[in-house]
């Protein structure tokens, strides 16, 4: 769905047919979701010309378009990248992609088991965590509608990083849906692998981050972190999405 939202062709019908009716709900998902992708670009240049060469990408789901090992190998050849997801038809799709990068591997595992995915031998041969590594949630924590879960999700992540390691998180923050539109969007995604989804607030998605150092300008609209255009692709007042980098001391 989130490939399909990009304007990709990695998707196949039943995506395309819930990805529609979750934007007959939020027109503008997908004004959201190339925001989200513009982050990611931004995010990882950013951590990239900080000697950032280790990324874990929890969730990713692999969209063609612009992907982290892409941004920082363009930068930096020798930076490290796991992807991380557990759909079947994805990893099936990233392994295909992958197959001539060694420096990037694609992992099945779960987020909602933090602690079995960070001792994941495939992860811990590929990654060096006593040196710093940046963890990539984008566009994730909001398939966790649970509050507790979702903060211990992260809390464990956390552990993971060592001085100098990163936190990268974005989120969406629509405010309050109808009713009718609540009751839409679990009937679609009753139909999916995702067991719901939960809109939360800056100061939520904020405490994510506590205990690291937030780097400026902190948990913001996608759009105004660090942006390289005045130019906004959500229309204020409708659903958005925030995020932010913060940096383990």
């Amino acid at each position: 769905m989130y490939d399909y939202y990009l304007g990709g062709k990695d998707n196949f019908a039943s995506d395309r047919e819930a990805a529609e009716k979750i934007i007959e709900i939020l027109p503008n998902l997908r004004d959201i979701a190339r925001e989200n992708r513009e982050f990611l670009i931004r995010a990882v240049t950013y951590l990239s010309r900080q000697g950032i060469r280790q990324f874990l990408d929890i969730g990713a789901g692999l969209p063609t378009q612009r992907n982290v090992h892409q941004v920082a190998q363009e930068l930096v050849p020798e930076s490290r990248v796991v992807y991380v997801d557990n759909d079947p038809i994805v990893m099936s799709h990233a392994r295909a992609l992958l197959a001539e990068n060694d420096r990037v591997i694609a992992v099945d595992a779960d987020m909602r088991d933090p602690e079995a995915l960070l001792a994941r031998p495939e992860i811990r041969a590929h990654l060096d965590f006593t040196r710093p590594v940046a963890i990539l949630l984008l566009g994730v924590l909001h398939f966790v509608p649970d509050d507790e879960e979702a903060a211990r999700i992260v809390a464990t992540l956390k552990t993971a990083l060592g001085p100098g390691g990163h936190l990268v998180i974005s989120h969406g923050s629509i405010g309050e849906l109808s009713d009718e539109q609540q009751s839409a969007g679990e009937r679609v995604f009753s139909r999916t692998a995702v067991p719901g989804t939960r809109s939360r607030s800056p100061e939520q998605v904020r405490a994510f981050f506590d205990g690291l150092e937030p780097v400026e300008p902190g948990v913001v609209p996608l759009q105004d972190w660090r942006p390289d255009t005045d130019v906004p692709l959500a229309r204020p007042g409708e659903a958005g999405a925030v995020g932010g980098v913060a940096r383990m001391a």
